[in-house]
């Protein structure tokens, strides 16, 4: 599962050869998260509220990068770093 961004302890990641709608996995501690990239709505686990409010903002600003990324892992390839939220 490579790691595309780091922020505030939140780790934000792909699986290859997921299946869809495209999701972007993430985790904080020991919560677990999946997020839709097109409706950035959970699609199983849970964050504390404001991890997720993190979450989400960033998954608003980088659309664009994490569909890119979601392709790049679903045909095998590495996907790129994303920038955190700063």
């Amino acid at each position: 599962m490579p790691e595309i961004c780091r922020f505030y302890g939140i780790i934000v990641a792909l699986f290859y050869d997921e299946h869809n709608p495209p999701h972007f996995h993430a985790r904080y501690g020991d919560y677990k998260v999946a997020v839709d990239i097109r409706s950035l709505v959970v699609l199983e686990g849970t964050l504390p509220p404001r991890a997720l409010g993190m979450l989400i903002e960033w998954a608003s600003q980088h659309k664009g990068e994490l569909l890119k990324d979601w392709e790049l892992a679903r045909d095998g390839k590495p996907p790129e770093r994303i920038e955190p939220l700063r």
